[in-house]
């Protein structure tokens, strides 16, 4: 037996128990991972709560981890035992001391990158991959705008694209948050609780408006998001922290100068095995080269995740967490 944490409905985070679960042998194209460190997400938040239905219940939740392969199945040839992985997808069930996983959705760890570093930035570092190098590839002089900066995918976004010489102009929710924001490569930060994001970007950019915007927010953020484009700029929307966007009016996309608006996911992004591992391998080398650090900002074990929860909903963390078995 080993220990995971499942939920047996959906809810708060008191759904969340401490629990003895089985895992078996792997089976054929699987590997058996023993967990080092496993990463936080507000996916996991979705899935909790039904807003992500899950297929069945008792589910095991979490999407992201590191560790060790313990067992190897039959027609797995890419990995061996002892060797160290990550991985960032479905099926869920990284919120555990073990688990079975398939071998086509895992990636070989390089020497480089520690256990937690690569639980707190995988999900995270290849959701930004696919942002701004293939949904809307990042050039040099572009403006964008990227709320919630000071968060996982903020801090990594930003420093990849202002290594890519764009401008960042990134939301943030405190002066705190601003800073640090600040230091992982935004120029400029919006403080969104007390400015007009749009007012303030349009300031920013002299009237021009971004190029794109990065939006994890959701519904609380449309408006702004929009109203901060130049003509045929990209709204390109991620998530939904503050609640889900809903139903809008596509004509507001033509009325703003033709806008482009887009939903996109990272299992979409990496459903062949070889954009899995190209986007694993450019996040691997930007961390590598010192281009983009992770931030490991809190800790929690395993066993206390519910309360973790309760701090990334209440937005007490930032940079990545992790949550260790």
């Amino acid at each position: 037996m080993t220990k995971a944490i499942r939920i047996h409905k959906t809810g708060g985070p008191d759904v969340l128990k401490w629990e003895d679960v089985e895992v078996g042998d792997p089976g054929p194209g699987q590997v058996l991972i023993r967990h080092a460190a496993v990463g936080l997400n507000f996916i996991d938040t979705y899935q909790r709560t039904g807003l992500y239905p899950l297929p069945a219940y008792p589910a095991v939740l979490g999407m992201e981890a590191a560790g060790k392969i313990t067992g190897v199945g039959p027609g797995v040839t890419d990995f061996k035992v002892g060797q160290r992985v990550a991985y960032a997808s479905g099926p869920t069930g990284a919120y555990s001391e073990e688990r079975l996983m398939p071998a086509d959705r895992v990636v070989a760890l390089p020497d480089a990158i520690d256990d937690r570093t690569a639980a707190a930035m995988m999900l995270k570092g290849m959701t930004t991959e696919y942002l701004i190098r293939r949904t809307y590839p990042v050039k040099p002089g572009d403006a964008i705008l990227l709320h919630a900066a000071a968060g996982g995918v903020g801090q990594i976004l930003s420093q990849w694209a202002n290594h890519l010489g764009a401008t960042v102009i990134g939301t943030v929710g405190s002066e705190e948050k601003a800073k640090l924001a600040r230091a992982r490569g935004c120029r400029h930060t919006i403080l969104y609780t007390s400015e007009d994001v749009a007012r303030r970007v349009r300031e920013i950019t002299k009237g021009e408006g971004v190029a794109v915007a990065y939006d994890s927010v959701g519904k609380t953020t449309l408006q702004g998001s929009l109203d901060s484009l130049r003509p045929r700029g990209m709204m390109i929307s991620f998530g939904n922290s503050s609640g889900p966007i809903g139903s809008f009016d596509p004509g507001e996309l033509q009325k703003r100068g033709s806008l482009f608006f887009t939903r996109p996911s990272l299992a979409a992004y990496t459903a062949k095995r070889d954009d899995l591992l190209a986007s694993a391998k450019a996040l691997f080398d930007v961390v590598s080269a010192g281009h983009v650090k992770i931030s490991v900002n809190q800790t929690y074990a395993l066993k206390d995740t519910a309360q973790a929860h309760r701090d990334l909903e209440g937005r007490k963390t930032t940079g990545s967490t992790v949550l260790l078995p």
